[in-house]
């Protein structure tokens, strides 16, 4: 009896963890966000392919600046380990074949922008995307990486839900729907899902381990310790689009630019999940990368991750966003609409406020209650057609044997 209050305590300890994990992993999520990225991301894959297509044959060609001997090589372990990265852009020679291969890419990549059957063009997409980055290795950029993963977690989201033709053809497809699983899957609706969260959670713990390596990575270098790292980056030349060198009359400007932006990026995993800080972390985020993408010439990385740092907004506050829901505290909803009369009350009363506050959760609970009544009606139908199944079937019986009692009875028989 003396191990039983010990052994509870764990249990539970136990038991809220795995609670924890649940709730991470899989708690519906609106695909609201995996929706806006996969635009964004549909349209740094369209950038790269059309830069590609500037001078296809140097990049992929026979005889291209890495030829496909030697991007092989560097995969099959002839100069190092060998990894799993394969590409059949090896083994073409025909420029032909390479034309019309990397045109394929290029429709393909602009269905899964604008959202037209992304159950099928979102996976092939990555898949293309992994051909073309095996095939550049030596020629790549961190844009082609960061691209790259975005379009592997989408492709496991239902990214076709928000801002799409899919959505489209799913509402004129009406009643088609409720009787077709194939259907709804290939065309998903707006509904919350688990899907969506777990592209969503691989997403940011992806950007989490980018950022935390990479800030190790910085902090082996004496620059960063010393505070003259970004001095070094602006001032060089190389990748400097507009002239920031009057910034060294101010070394501690530097100084201080370099360290919060180590401290930023290697804390980046433990101070993005923290709901207070998490508006910090990612306008910190949104400065780091808007500086490379201003002022160091690097303008699709610095947007590309800008973009992948969305992934924390939460789909409730676009949704207040959107509305321009009032909000007296200002702390989580938008000021109030500038049309709104200025003689109107200026307080809220308890039951309006709490309407307000609620509304993005209201707005869930409706759309599963849609879901589910459009789940019983799919019941419905296929208990429906069930009826109509074995109906037939037994009128079908009923024929038969009216049929063999017909035949067996004595003034049929023959022989009588």
């Amino acid at each position: 009896m003396k191990f039983a209050a010990p052994l509870s305590e764990v249990q539970n300890w136990t038991s809220g963890w795995f609670h924890l994990w649940d709730r991470f992993w899989f708690t519906p999520r609106s695909p609201y966000m995996v929706s806006v990225l996969r635009i964004t991301t549909g349209m740094f894959l369209l950038y790269s392919h059309l830069v590609l297509a500037t001078d296809l044959m140097s990049f992929i060609g026979p005889q291209a600046w890495v030829n496909p001997e030697l991007a092989q090589s560097l995969h099959d372990g002839r100069f190092g380990e060998s990894d799993w990265g394969r590409s059949y852009l090896w083994y073409i020679e025909s420029s032909v074949l390479l034309w019309l291969h990397h045109l394929l890419a290029i429709l393909v990549t602009f269905a899964f922008t604008i959202g037209f059957c992304t159950r099928i063009t979102a996976p092939i997409t990555w898949l293309i995307q992994l051909v073309y980055i095996h095939r550049l290795t030596g020629s790549l950029f961190g844009l082609d990486q960061i691209i790259t993963y975005m379009a592997m977690y989408l492709s496991i989201a239902p990214c076709g839900a928000y801002f799409s033709v899919d959505r489209r053809i799913r509402g004129r497809l009406g009643d088609k729907l409720d009787t077709s699983r194939k259907l709804r899957w290939l065309f998903p609706d707006t509904t919350p899902s688990v899907a969506a969260n777990i592209a969503t959670r691989l997403l940011q713990l992806h950007l989490c381990v980018i950022y935390l390596f990479g800030g190790l990575a910085k902090a082996r270098g004496q620059s960063w310790w010393d505070g003259t790292a970004m001095w070094f980056a602006v001032g060089n030349y190389e990748y400097q689009s507009l002239d920031m060198t009057w910034l060294a009359r101010y070394p501690r400007v530097f100084s201080l630019l370099t360290h919060v932006t180590l401290f930023w990026e290697v804390f980046y995993c433990f101070l993005i999940w923290p709901r207070l800080l998490r508006p910090l972390t990612l306008f910190l985020a949104f400065a780091v990368h808007g500086g490379i993408a201003l002022f160091m010439g690097m303008t699709t990385f610095g947007l590309a991750m800008i973009c992948a740092n969305a992934i924390f907004i939460e789909p409730a506050w676009i949704s207040r966003l959107v509305c321009r829901q009032s909000d007296d505290e200002g702390d989580e909803q938008d000021a109030v609409d500038s049309e709104l009369d200025d003689s109107a009350e200026p307080d809220l009363s308890e039951s309006d406020l709490v309407e307000t506050l609620d509304a993005t959760k209201l707005q869930h609970q409706a759309d599963k209650v849609r879901a589910a009544g459009r789940k019983v009606r799919r019941r419905y139908l296929a208990l429906k057609e069930r009826e109509k199944a074995v109906a037939k079937r037994a009128k079908e019986l009923d024929r038969r044997e009216r049929k063999l009692s017909k035949r067996e009875s004595p003034g049929d028989d023959p022989v009588a």
